[in-house]
């Protein structure tokens, strides 16, 4: 299994909007980011599918670690830069 490029370290703070979709790069190589620009492709990962059920801020992950995504759960404390 191919594993995901850590684009930072700490999450990225998005204002979401209700009903919007969003797509979050999972393989840390957009230059979007934390979105996706298709740049995972041939890489074996692929970006993640997202529709905001409230419009509220959240932070989603930046080291591509987390368990829970496209949500930040911490991850970044256990990656050493």
């Amino acid at each position: 299994m191919t594993l995901p490029h850590c684009a930072q370290a700490n999450p990225y703070e998005i204002d979401l909007e209700e009903g919007q979709k969003y797509y979050w790069c999972a393989c840390g190589l957009s230059q979007k980011q934390p979105f996706c620009d298709g740049s995972h492709k041939g890489s074996g990962l692929k970006s993640h599918c997202f529709t905001a059920e409230a419009s509220r801020k959240v932070w989603f992950c930046g080291c591509k670690q987390t368990k829970n995504p496209p949500f930040c759960d911490g991850s970044h404390g256990e990656i050493n830069q």
